[in-house]
């Protein structure tokens, strides 16, 4: 799983049939300790994030299980969004 917080939006008019009705979102990856690094990923949202939320994404195969992404061609996902994290060393 990745820890990021969300970013941004990519609207896409001409897509294959499959990713209609699939919100994608920018999300930038973060350390656990809440610092921000310098990776980006779109992902598809299976639950609902919005702009400054931080949230956990799953890559690979893992991303297509979830119901909104199952069988499509899909990289990333969203699926939670982090209420709290708590890091001790």
């Amino acid at each position: 799983m990745i820890y990021g917080k969300v970013v941004g939006s990519v609207w896409a008019t001409q897509k294959v049939d499959t990713l209609n009705g699939l919100k994608f979102l920018i999300v930038q990856h973060y350390s656990v300790k809440g610092d921000p690094l310098s990776n980006f990923t779109v992902a598809v949202d299976a639950v609902g994030a919005g702009a400054g939320e931080m949230v956990l994404m799953a890559q690979g195969s893992s991303a297509r299980q979830t119901p909104i992404t199952k069988n499509r061609p899909v990289d990333a996902v969203i699926m939670a969004i982090v209420d709290k994290l708590e890091f001790k060393i």
